[in-house]
């Protein structure tokens, strides 16, 4: 029933080419990873390649990993286990990335802070959720390259993601970036200890929107799982109903 109210924005050709991908980020006023109208019309260039280099360590490279297979330091309350949420976590609070709005939670992570590094998330379906609304909101500023190499999945798909993103300008070397739509809601639709898949609900003036953030459990972390074209998530949807979703309540 819920399928059937969900329209998806089925598109041809490369990702990065879609109308879809380039009104998404407007949508979300959030991040590069889920589209950028505002870098992108901004033209290509600018600085994007070159801003950082690539972090080739960091907390969460595999020198880091400890015995327990946690980075050194970070340390989570993972007792909630593999059960799916049905609420959010009552210790979430709000803090601001960028241009977007997204919640921490001291018990599901993350729960340090490095530079542009938001990590330690718990290894619980609750961290997968806070991972996958953070991450990628980290993608539009010029820290984004010390972001994939961190928290990306490394393979076919990361290579293709910063091959396209350093061909867009920084939201954070722009003016008057403001938030058009925020974070509603989420669920969590399917989770074992190495992977998870989550659904995020978004609002702006025009409705809700949905998109799609695959994970995976690597290095000590959850880590987002790019396709193997370069798209850290799904096309974005519209949605008729906030059934299904786990809303923050903001």
């Amino acid at each position: 029933m819920f399928k059937r109210r969900e329209r998806r924005l089925a598109e041809s050709g490369p990702y990065y080419k879609q109308r879809s991908w380039q009104l998404s980020a407007g949508f979300l006023g959030i991040v590069v990873v889920v589209g950028g109208i505002v870098s992108l019309l901004s033209g290509p260039g600018g600085g994007a390649g070159t801003a950082n280099a690539a972090a080739t360590t960091g907390p969460l490279s595999k020198a880091s990993a400890t015995k327990d297979g946690r980075p050194a330091g970070c340390g989570t309350d993972d007792s909630a286990g593999s059960a799916l949420p049905k609420a959010a976590p009552k210790d979430v609070t709000w803090r601001t990335l960028g241009v977007a709005r997204v919640p921490v939670s001291a018990s599901a992570g993350p729960t340090l802070i490095q530079g542009p590094l938001w990590w330690c998330y718990a290894h619980t379906p609750d961290g997968a959720a806070l991972a996958a609304h953070i991450i990628p909101s980290q993608m539009s500023g010029s820290h984004w390259r010390t972001v994939t190499e961190q928290q990306v999945v490394a393979g076919q798909g990361r290579d293709m993601f910063e091959f396209q993103r350093a061909t867009v300008a920084n939201t954070d070397e722009q003016s008057g970036g403001t938030a058009v739509a925020t974070y509603v809601g989420f669920t969590v639709t399917s989770y074992t200890e190495s992977a998870a898949t989550v659904r995020l609900l978004l609002k702006s003036a025009q409705g809700y929107a949905a998109t799609t953030i695959s994970l995976r459990w690597s290095g000590g972390d959850w880590k987002v799982r790019p396709d193997d074209n370069g798209s850290l998530h799904t096309p974005v949807s519209t949605v008729q109903s906030t059934n299904g979703f786990t809303l923050w309540g903001v």
